[in-house]
């Protein structure tokens, strides 16, 4: 985020309540600087607007396309929009009073923090992540599941692939945990099919004097090696068709989030027979995560 912006565009989306959080979503795909939530409802049945920050105007029917596609994943209809204004922001003083709401989120052993944070605490592991995608800053409760996962399964020592990094930050909290244990020779890859998401992973890593995760852009494929440890933190429509090949991939434990909790049958039901009850659900807001243990 550059801090010699002279103004900003919102997006300002008003939708029926039930839609709020698939709103946050569509923002964070486009890469919004932040979000936040005006004329919070009484009801389910009253709307809210949503607003979006972005440094350059989105492209209409990008926004729009996105949008559609975020009420899909979450089961909505395309009429939960009532609205859909930009405007342009010039308020000087707008990034500034963003950035105190902003707080670190505490998850077991890490916190994420971003870079102007003063955090004592010597006990955790703090990790630095420029908050300008909030699907990969800890405050979502997707990353927040894997970020549980790692914290309660990971073993220092392990190796460790990250399917669909963004931020990087699951792969950052692992190797972290390396760290921490004075533990420098592991194996750790990430990958994602966006390559500004690539950037913006190894940044962060950078940011964080974590050197060891290999990043790179594109799928996992058949000449992907195996890994202890495997994340994917996508959607189900991703998910269940590399199922197969995330399982291939996994010695040990795979974790799976970015899934619907109305999608659990889905992606249980997706799992071969060989796994059955190997797996655990665990729950945050409307969001599961998967995790199976391969032995």
């Amino acid at each position: 985020m550059k801090n010699d912006q002279k103004g900003w565009f919102a997006v300002s989306v008003k939708v029926k309540t039930a839609a709020t959080e698939a709103i946050e979503f569509a923002f964070n795909t486009l890469d919004s600087l932040g979000t936040e939530i005006n004329d919070m409802p009484k009801s389910d049945l009253d709307s809210v607007t949503v607003i979006g920050y972005f440094q350059d105007v989105p492209e209409k029917d990008m926004l729009r396309l996105e949008l559609d596609k975020a009420l899909a994943v979450y089961g909505l209809p395309a009429d939960s929009i009532v609205a859909v204004t930009t405007a342009e922001v010039q308020n000087d003083d707008w990034l500034a009073e963003w950035k105190k709401h902003w707080k670190p989120t505490h998850i077991g052993r890490f916190i994420i923090a971003a870079p102007w944070h003063e955090v004592d605490n010597p006990e955790k592991i703090v990790i630095r992540i420029e908050p300008n995608m909030a699907f990969g800053t800890g405050t979502h409760e997707t990353t927040q599941l894997c970020l549980t996962a790692i914290d309660e399964s990971y073993k220092p020592g392990q190796s460790f692939l990250d399917v669909g990094t963004g931020t990087g930050i699951l792969a950052i909290a692992a190797a972290a945990l390396n760290s921490k244990f004075k533990i420098s020779d592991f194996k750790f890859s990430a990958c994602d099919t966006d390559e500004d998401s690539i950037k913006i992973a190894r940044e962060n890593s950078e940011f964080n004097g974590i050197g060891n995760i290999e990043f790179f852009v594109g799928p996992i494929t058949k000449d992907t090696p195996q890994f202890d440890f495997v994340c994917a933190n996508l959607t189900a429509d991703v998910i269940i068709p590399i199922l197969p090949l995330l399982i291939e991939k996994t010695r040990e434990n795979l974790v799976m989030s970015g899934i619907l909790a109305e999608q659990e049958e889905s992606i249980l039901n997706a799992l071969p027979q060989r796994l059955a009850g190997k797996h655990l659900v665990s729950h945050s807001g409307e969001w599961i995560s998967v995790t199976i243990r391969m032995g």
